[in-house]
């Protein structure tokens, strides 16, 4: 028996094989904004001030 495809990330209907695994071009927009915008992060660890590298000389 077939895998049943995924749910849109976004608003869990089923996807559009055009726009998989979204169901639409909008929700796809909205994940590539997401990702232009930072808005999906691994946090690391902390960065001490003296540690960061900088362009001013």
């Amino acid at each position: 028996m077939p895998a049943r495809p995924k749910n849109c990330p976004y608003c869990g209907k089923p996807p559009s094989e055009q726009f998989a695994p979204f169901c639409s071009a909008g929700c796809k927009d909205r994940d590539l904004l997401k990702w232009l915008g930072d808005g999906y992060r691994i946090p690391g660890r902390p960065v001490e001030p003296g540690d960061v590298d900088t362009d001013e000389d």
